[in-house]
């Protein structure tokens, strides 16, 4: 069995969703990534992103968890950045 790559479902909301123009993506990363990573990857994709790096809190399968949570193969990750509405 080969634990070098993992794929994962991102639920994209607010500002990530309007970026991507999707509710959700499937990515690959590999074995070992941190949730940390999908942001990141978000951002280098598309820069502008970069303002809501410090203030996306991060889920997986329905849990908020730290950033230097390890994803597994899999994973449902949300990106949460702050929302105001009203």
């Amino acid at each position: 069995m080969c634990n070098s790559a993992i794929t994962i479902t991102v639920k994209l909301f607010a500002v990530y969703q309007e970026t991507y123009g999707v509710p959700e993506l499937v990515l690959d990363f590999p074995y070992g990534t941190p949730v940390s990573a999908v942001c990141d990857r978000l951002i280098t994709e598309h820069p502008k992103l970069s303002q809501w790096r410090d203030v996306t809190r991060f889920g997986i399968n329905l849990i908020f968890v730290e950033p230097d949570t390890v994803l597994k193969n899999g994973d449902e990750v949300v990106l949460i950045p702050p929302v105001s509405g009203g």
